[in-house]
């Protein structure tokens, strides 16, 4: 029975050791690495595991490498993962780049796929170039009339220039500016229609590509489209705006006559006033008169027939009647 228990634990022993080693080191890739000829050690194979690399993703990219007839190590797809970057991708852009005749070293390469950038995505328009469209560019000629223009930029990745330089983005606004300054100098829009390639030989003429990660092979009119007459509508507001303004002075006008108005009322009612508080004062003057004898009869009725004359000829003024004659003195 003892004996029965000490086989069995042993033979545990014996499985958990097996499998340890097994996880420290991956013979299926140690054969397959053999096999395929590459030369990776049994030891770092283990190195790996205690690096916390797995060695799937440096051993198979190297087999791939290796047939491909590029000269990659261990220690340099070993770096790049530990950096945190894409060994699989990198090798594929290499394989791509050797394949068509373009110098691409591992160190470009890697720096490249550090940097964000999909190295096999530029090794591709490399050899491929890419047709980049712009959004609907809004440009007014001289004349006042808007074109409605889509360009197409058919840009090749410049490898060289990956890490740093500026990307699409870049290129369609640099394009769009290049489009508004071209037409903005034509005198009329309908010479931009008859040769709409002058505005791509423009555009290319103006090096928009210095300081971005592409090079620009060719920009396409797409597509122009005449817009809305800007000039007129430009006209036509600043019309409306000096009526507005025009409008608001004659009010401003309007209303110091008004003032004006209501302020000479005010200064004739306070007249009148003072006419009809002098009138009342008059038949006590009169009196007065009579009682100290500088006032006789007949000098009172020499005064009432001057005014009876004066309000006939007032009234005849108000009727318009200036031939009526005038009625008989009072003797």
């Amino acid at each position: 029975m003892e004996l029965l228990l000490g086989t069995g634990f042993s033979l545990i022993i014996i499985i958990i050791a097996i499998t340890m080693f097994l996880h420290f080191v991956p013979l299926g890739l140690w054969i397959s690495a053999i096999a395929a000829n590459v030369n990776v050690g049994i030891f770092t194979l283990v190195g790996m595991r205690l690096r916390r690399v797995v060695p799937q993703k440096i051993v198979l990219p190297l087999i791939k490498a290796n047939k491909a007839g590029l000269s990659v190590s261990v220690n340099q797809l070993e770096a790049h993962y530990l950096a945190g970057g894409n060994v699989d991708r990198v090798v594929d852009a290499l394989i791509a780049a050797h394949r068509a005749q373009i110098p691409l070293p591992f160190e470009r390469s890697a720096a490249i796929d550090l940097a964000g950038r999909d190295v096999l995505e530029a090794v591709q328009m490399s050899v491929n170039p890419k047709v980049i469209e712009t959004p609907v560019v809004s440009a007014v000629a001289k004349n006042g009339i808007e074109l409605k223009i889509k360009a197409r930029v058919t840009v090749r990745a410049n490898i060289d220039r990956l890490v740093g330089g500026a990307g699409e983005p870049t290129i369609i606004a640099r394009v769009g500016e290049g489009i508004v300054t071209t037409v903005g100098s034509a005198e009329s829009h309908t010479a931009v229609l008859e040769s709409p390639d002058e505005i791509s030989k423009t555009v290319l003429g103006k090096g928009l590509d210095a300081g971005t990660a592409f090079e620009i092979l060719s920009i396409d009119i797409a597509d122009v489209d005449v817009g809305r007459n800007i000039g007129a509508e430009l006209l036509t507001d600043q019309a409306e705006a000096d009526k507005r303004i025009a409008q608001a002075k004659a009010e401003e006008r309007r209303a110091m006559a008004v003032a004006k108005e209501q302020e000479m009322k005010a200064y004739t009612q306070e007249m009148e006033a003072k006419v009809v508080e002098a009138q009342s004062d008059v038949p006590h003057a009169i009196a007065e008169a009579f009682r100290s004898g500088n006032l006789g009869v007949m000098d009172y009725y020499n005064l009432k027939n001057i005014q009876a004359d004066t309000d006939m000829r007032d009234t005849i003024s108000k009727a318009g009647a200036p031939n009526t004659p005038t009625p008989p003195t009072v003797k």
